[in-house]
């Protein structure tokens, strides 16, 4: 389940029009199903606009794969087959963690918020799924 897109060295990715960047991946972005055609493409753009191919999945851009997962995500990491967030809801808010689940697109927020980034890195790190124990 991942895509390649172009990105450019300042973080921005390549729009349809393959002259500007945006700022994040979203559907405007040019998008490829392998590394070769992104590579290809990549190949021709002038060298004045470099790009790189990077690899796009749900553990590293999450947001573009659930959409219902919004705020700002300060760390992730897959826990048997769900993608594990760390959330900030807006600016300035209690921390979260979100579970994602990959077969049904569902985010989840766990009902714990977290005052401060050390306290929710903690649960963060010790996370397990309902299956192996309490969210």
């Amino acid at each position: 389940m991942s895509i390649y897109a172009l990105q450019s060295p300042a973080g921005g990715f390549l729009d349809e029009d393959l002259n500007h960047f945006n700022k994040t991946f979203d559907d405007w972005c040019v998008q490829f199903d392998n590394y070769d055609d992104a590579r290809l493409i990549a190949e021709t753009l002038d060298p004045t606009r470099y790009a790189e191919v990077v690899e796009i999945t749900p553990l590293s851009y999450p947001k573009y794969f659930f959409h219902n997962l919004q705020g700002i995500i300060h760390a992730t990491r897959e826990v048997d087959g769900n993608i594990v967030c760390i959330v900030e809801p807006f600016t300035g808010s209690y921390f979260r963690i979100a579970v994602c689940n990959l077969k049904t697109k569902t985010v989840r927020l766990t009902p714990s918020k977290y005052k401060s980034a050390m306290s929710v890195e903690g649960a963060f790190a010790n996370f397990k799924t309902r299956d192996q124990g309490d969210y």
